[in-house]
């Protein structure tokens, strides 16, 4: 049988002594960092010089002696995060070679840096009879709301807007296949509706972020209104980012429990290979789009299909919309491609005559297209359990 990896998130039940001395170690991160990325930033402009994470990891003993504040953090976080960095330093240049907006690594403020990590579990971070343990830290209460599963990796702590959390990556967790049931879907994402099928269901867009824009217009309104540096300031930041946890906490329950009922009722599932960061810079529709979470709905589909065995087929987005998804009298597909703008929600073919939502339309096309794709026929048991497609 095989195994994926898995992600477990717990919060932490600190006391206020805790929380400080996290905090604390947050903050040494927090300038480990902003120092690595000041010293490879000057290395490059007076000596044409690029420093490596060995580089920079070499020179920790070195620094610990300079600075012993750093001798507070276990020796490993403070390796990762000269990783983050090289991280950052990679990706720059990676865009740049695509001839993407490069965006060049910058300086972490405290309100930017939320997390630490110890890149191996028993070697600074374990867990003994419910507690969680870290090197130069202590024993932390965990809110256990589940069981680990599988083997602990990697240990991070972040802090968010409401508390401290643990996040635990496991592996070698079994995969949970599903019967099969027969039926392969197509679907379409949009801005009216969250998604439409292509049996012609429809699962409603909450929009959420519209719902909470009045209760956060006045929370902006409120920390703008306070005195920088005060602490009723930091009280109002700390309401404003509590209310956009919720949202962003109840949009993920919602993409949880929608690719969840799509994963169990659907064997095959087809969908549009969308570029939502392009997409996004429609300045009309990107607060829309960013509302709906598309990216995001389409990750966790894609991961729970692979933990289910079903199949994620990912097909070209253009004219999905566009072509009639008709059958004419003799048996052939329509595919009459009928322009139409974002704001024609019908679509209507004067060539064999099929009215039909455009979302619907789409979905059918899409069906169609993925199983085109999947070079197999849109019959029962046709899944291939011996390689889940993402």
């Amino acid at each position: 049988m095989n195994s994926v990896t898995k992600t477990f998130k717990y919060k932490l039940d600190l006391t206020p002594q805790q929380a400080a001395v996290l905090a604390r170690t947050k903050g040494l991160c927090n300038w480990l960092y902003n120092t690595a990325l000041e010293q490879r930033r000057a290395a490059w402009q007076m000596r044409r010089l690029s420093l490596s994470y060995y580089d920079q990891a070499n020179e920790l003993p070195e620094l610990k002696a300079a600075v012993p504040e750093f001798k507070e953090v276990h020796s490993q976080v403070l390796q990762q995060v000269l990783v983050r960095l090289d991280r950052a330093y990679q990706a720059f240049y990676r865009r740049c070679a695509n001839g993407e907006k490069p965006g060049f690594p910058r300086f972490q403020g405290a309100n930017r840096y939320h997390s630490f990590t110890y890149p191996q579990y028993g070697n600074g971070a374990s867990f003994d009879n419910g507690f969680l343990v870290l090197s130069k830290i202590g024993r932390i209460a965990v809110r256990w709301s589940r069981p680990l599963e599988g083997t602990p990796k990697t240990v991070t702590v972040s802090q968010a807007a409401d508390g401290w959390y643990v996040t635990v990556v496991c592996v070698g967790i079994a995969m949970e296949p599903l019967p099969l049931t027969g039926h392969e879907i197509g679907i379409d994402v949009g801005v009216k509706e969250f998604l439409v099928t292509s049996d012609g269901e429809m699962v409603h867009n909450p929009r959420l972020m519209e719902q909470a824009q009045r209760k956060v217009r006045w929370l902006q309104k409120r920390v703008s209104r306070c005195q920088k540096g005060s602490h009723r300031r930091k009280k109002a930041i700390t309401a404003l980012a509590k209310a956009h946890q919720t949202v962003a906490r109840q949009r993920l329950d919602f993409h949880h429990k929608t690719a969840n009922a799509l994963v169990q009722a659907n064997d095959v599932i087809c969908l549009e290979d969308l570029q939502v960061r392009n997409m996004v810079r429609n300045h009309h529709l990107a607060r829309v789009i960013s509302d709906a979470g598309w990216a995001q709905f389409r990750t966790i589909l894609s991961v729970k299909a692979a933990w289910a065995w079903r199949e994620v087929i990912a097909v070209p987005p253009q004219y999905t919309s566009q072509d009639c998804s008709g059958i004419l009298p003799d048996g052939r597909l329509c595919l009459e491609r009928v322009w139409k703008s974002l704001s024609v929600r019908t679509h209507v073919c004067p060539r064999c005559g099929l009215i039909l939502d455009r979302d619907a339309n789409a979905a059918i096309n899409i069906k169609r297209a993925g199983l085109a794709l999947r070079g197999a026929p849109a019959t029962a048991g046709t899944v291939n359990r011996e390689s889940p497609v993402l």
